[in-house]
């Protein structure tokens, strides 16, 4: 079920940034899988207040968002039309005022904080509902992350997971040349007292396997980090810098859908 999602998200994501003549095409193809495993099976998304969180931090990647709404029936495919256009609610980045979207963002640095409020405010309120924070490897050269990582751990938010995108680039530059963490991702998140998990970001199933392992319910919260290629099953847009801003002409979008079509059939 979530390799069916993961193509349907990317085939959207190509079809609809064409459409709408704007670019994070690279960036939201590098998500997909990542959003199809939570959509596919992971998150409770219904149910009211007790449904668990979603917050996409590195929300300029919105539209693999959108598409897995379309996708599982918690929008109409005619709003998705609306994309980006005058007066609509699916702007580039997410706004909580549309029905599936719990917290506006874009501002990239903000979204661990927000998941980490929102994990706490669980707790007190005494819910079992859970709390996912999907963010990139670039938003980590910023130092609100940590101080929310920080917090995280010091509260023990066993109900918080991180996701990070690991996908190596950010709009100007690959990370490295970028900011230079200096010791790996994992070992940063250990020294903050994460649990953390190594996966392949585009393996929906595998990622949805050990997130249920996880103990959700006591001790440390949790960080996946997701090895990823930036735009992801398009050959021409594959780790790619310029793809983070670019849109599609026509040659170029006939030449994705083949692609993404074609891998499907593989």
């Amino acid at each position: 079920m979530t390799t069916a999602l993961a193509h349907e998200i990317k085939r959207t994501i190509v079809d609809e940034s064409k459409r709408a003549g704007v670019g994070h095409i690279g960036s939201a193809l590098s998500i997909a899988d990542l959003v199809a495993a939570l959509y596919g099976g992971v998150l409770r998304a219904d149910g009211g207040p007790e449904r668990d969180r979603f917050v996409l931090s590195k929300g300029h990647a919105v539209l693999a968002l959108y598409a897995a709404l379309v996708a599982t029936g918690r929008m109409p495919s005619e709003q998705l039309a609306t994309y980006c256009g005058d007066g609509t609610l699916l702007g580039a980045h997410p706004e909580h005022a549309l029905d599936g979207v719990d917290f506006s963002t874009g501002s990239l640095g903000q979204g661990l904080s927000i998941g980490a409020g929102a994990a706490l405010a669980a707790r007190m309120q005494g819910s079992d509902r859970r709390v996912f924070v999907l963010l990139s490897d670039a938003e980590c050269n910023e130092g609100s992350i940590w101080e929310a990582a920080m917090f995280a751990a010091h509260a023990q938010l066993a109900n918080l997971v991180a996701i990070v995108d690991v996908n190596g680039q950010q709009a100007l530059g690959y990370t490295r040349d970028v900011l230079d963490p200096g010791p790996p991702a994992s070992a940063r998140w250990e020294a903050c007292g994460w649990e953390v998990h190594e996966v392949d970001g585009h393996d929906p199933d595998g990622i949805a396997a050990v997130v249920a392992e996880l103990d959700l319910s006591s001790g440390p919260p949790h960080v996946l980090l997701a090895r990823t290629v930036f735009g992801k099953g398009v050959s021409f847009m594959e780790s790619r810098i310029e793809w983070h801003y670019l849109p599609l002409d026509d040659a170029q979008h006939a030449q994705a859908v083949a692609e993404l079509d074609s891998a499907r059939e593989a």
